[in-house]
């Protein structure tokens, strides 16, 4: 099925990007949107049309047919450096009702700036009543480890991935901060009740889980509703997990990972009692994984079969889409896509069952990938 392709009118502050020096499509992908600078994320609207963030601080709607808006005015401020910027976007499940939407972005603020979670109304393609609901406790002077993805879980609210910052990775293992965390907040920025570490002293009531280093995936099962994440090891010890409330996934007491250059151990490698041992894991050489997502659709049955329920992983430095063959809990098979040609940064299947990925750097492309 084709999308439908919108009318120009429906963005009057569309500008069309130069195709002229774009990079070419690598073998397998066609080319939807082109012409984006540090592009972090990508959500689709209910009418086909998306949103992308790029890193700097800008947000744009993409029309079918590659056409981009002007970015949209409104954001809160965002401290642009490093890894840190403007990050993921996300819909509310009752997007067509309420127009809301939810992002995060690196907060600037006295000590520094911490990764925070906004909320914002598309009408008429304009933000209004924008304003921030949480914000990372706390704020550190660093542009690195920012994370972070948004789930929404079938409870509604918002689970979110919160990096260590680098230079704060010991308090990834102190419940009483956001740092190296999942966070679970209602959709107005508060702790839900039923949270793990609520009413515990000493903690952090919005904390579901910790010993994380840096989150730059997310998605929901289909079918069980876990939380699966991807997160950033070091030198080696990227990991896939299936994140639960209240577990302890490591970092940095317990870790596949080695310091950078001298290759010596950081902490334990496990499994240790008390610390979640990951699903699946990347050594000796990080693929620096990125945004993923399940496939669920039927729309490369004819010709790849194999692929329905498999995990999609963007992978940075590794510059390849990953495929992890899942069996319930079970990782059972590796296969690597487009290898060589891109750095992705986000993979989303799209409404319309295709998977789509977004490309990083400063010619960004959004691809479709080809059965």
């Amino acid at each position: 099925m084709r999308m439908h392709l919108f009318l120009s009118v429906a963005l009057l502050t569309a500008s069309v990007p130069s195709f002229a020096q774009a990079p070419a499509a690598p073998a397998g992908t066609a080319v939807v949107v082109r012409g984006l600078t540090d592009p972090w994320a990508m959500a689709f609207l209910p009418d086909g049309r998306m949103l992308i963030t790029e890193k700097a601080g800008q947000l744009r709607i993409a029309t079918p047919d590659g056409r981009l808006s002007a970015p949209l005015a409104g954001l809160p401020a965002v401290a642009a450096t490093g890894q840190c910027g403007l990050l993921d976007v996300v819909l509310d499940p009752q997007f067509s009702e309420n127009r809301r939407l939810f992002f995060t972005f690196a907060e600037p603020g006295p000590g520094g700036n911490s990764t925070a979670v906004g909320s914002a109304r598309l009408v008429d393609d304009q933000l209004r009543e924008v304003r921030t609901l949480f914000s990372q406790k706390p704020k550190m002077d660093s542009g690195s480890h920012c994370g972070s993805r948004i789930v929404v879980d079938r409870q509604g609210h918002l689970l979110v991935g919160l990096g260590d910052r680098f230079s704060g990775k010991d308090e990834a293992q102190n419940p009483g901060n956001h740092i190296g965390k999942v966070v679970r907040l209602t959709t107005d920025g508060r702790a839900p009740t039923d949270n793990p570490f609520v009413g515990r002293s000493g903690a952090a009531p919005e904390v579901f889980s910790l010993g994380h280093r840096n989150i730059q995936g997310a998605a929901l099962h289909p079918v069980t509703g876990d939380l699966w994440a991807s997160e950033h090891g070091p030198q080696g010890g990227d990991e896939i997990n299936v994140v639960e409330a209240g577990r302890n996934y490591g970092w940095p007491l317990v870790t596949y990972g080695r310091n950078y250059g001298v290759g010596t151990r950081i902490g334990e490698t496990g499994p240790k009692a008390g610390f979640e041992p990951p699903l699946h894991h990347w050594v000796p050489t990080s693929i620096a994984p990125s945004g993923m997502a399940f496939l669920s659709s039927d729309r490369y049955q004819a010709r790849q079969p194999e692929w329905k329920g498999s995990l999609f992983i963007g992978a940075l430095r590794g510059q390849a889409l990953v495929r992890l063959t899942v069996d319930g809990r079970r990782i059972t098979a590796e296969q690597r896509l487009l290898e060589g040609q891109a750095r992705i940064r986000d993979v989303r299947q799209g409404p319309d069952g295709w998977l789509y990925l977004l490309t990083d750097g400063a010619g960004g492309q959004v691809l479709r990938l080809l059965p």
